[in-house]
């Protein structure tokens, strides 16, 4: 590049230079050194701009990472909570069903049975976990409230009068008003309530019939024929799975729902399932 310096001499020692031509040569150097000193700043501009953009994502992904971590503790802890009210539940509801228990001993574990086959009929089914867990949950507590009925008629070895039977049907709609104002995640409830309810109409408390009854007292009601009828009881001996299978198989479609019978035979006859009555009172 020619300097004003190199100019000067060029026009001293040369004559024949003419003083405007110099003069316009000087003026396109200095304008080409003026877009060398933009194209410079822009460049610098444009690399402060890379920079900062640089540095403002970084800063992003750092703020994202924190804040996924921050999520992942919240979601671990979220997770332990619900495992520790999962485990309050559980043991609250096993309390409520020793209750039970105390009082009806020759029914200790009646409950926790047919809840554990009702899951295993939904699940049967296809039914979803959600409604699995909701029908052992309800299993456990379905004869809850069977704490206003007197012992003497829970024990009683004998044919019991109309008037017991009333008191002991009455366990149904006593169990629901218990459990219908606690918050569940299923409707633990209406399962209580229509687990004595048949298909045509002939169940109790209130001669429900076919579509009426949730898939949840559908399911319950044949759990709990199932379980009772193959289990000791004081007015009778154990009548065996055999005996309590071929109930469930005689009211197929009639007073037990079709497709609920038919997974409870195939677990028992296809899959082995077994309910295990060692820890039964028997005399």
């Amino acid at each position: 590049m020619t300097s004003d310096h190199d100019l000067n001499l060029t026009f001293n020692s040369n004559p024949a230079v003419d003083g405007l031509e110099l003069t316009g040569e000087l003026e396109r150097l200095r304008q080409d050194i003026k877009k060398d000193r933009d194209a410079l700043d822009v460049s610098m501009q444009l690399a402060d701009t890379k920079a900062e953009l640089i540095f403002q994502y970084k800063e992003k992904a750092k703020r994202g990472a924190e804040l996924i971590l921050a999520n992942a503790e919240k979601v671990k802890l979220e997770a332990i909570n619900n495992e520790k009210l999962r485990t309050s539940l559980m043991e609250t509801i096993g309390i409520a069903r020793k209750l039970v228990e105390l009082r009806d001993p020759y029914t200790a574990g009646h409950e926790q049975h047919a809840g554990d086959l009702a899951k295993a009929i939904a699940k049967e089914m296809g039914l979803d976990e959600q409604c699995q867990q909701g029908l052992m949950i309800a299993g456990y507590l379905h004869d809850i409230g069977k704490i206003i009925v007197p012992a003497e008629i829970l024990c009683k070895p004998g044919k019991l009068t109309e008037d017991e039977y009333r008191l002991i049907k009455g366990h149904v709609q006593a169990g629901y008003d218990l459990l219908k104002t606690v918050t569940f995640p299923w409707n633990i409830s209406r399962a209580v309530l229509e687990h004595h309810e048949r298909i045509d109409g002939s169940g109790y408390p209130n001669s429900l019939n076919a579509d009426q009854i949730s898939i949840e007292g559908r399911i319950l009601a044949v759990a709990d024929v199932v379980e009772a009828m193959s289990a000791y009881r004081p007015y009778r001996q154990a009548l065996g799975i055999d005996d309590a299978l071929a109930e469930i198989e005689r009211g197929r479609g009639v007073i037990y729902d079709k497709n609920v019978a038919d997974a409870c035979l195939n677990l028992f006859r296809k899959r082995s399932y077994k309910i295990d009555h060692s820890s039964l009172v028997t005399k």
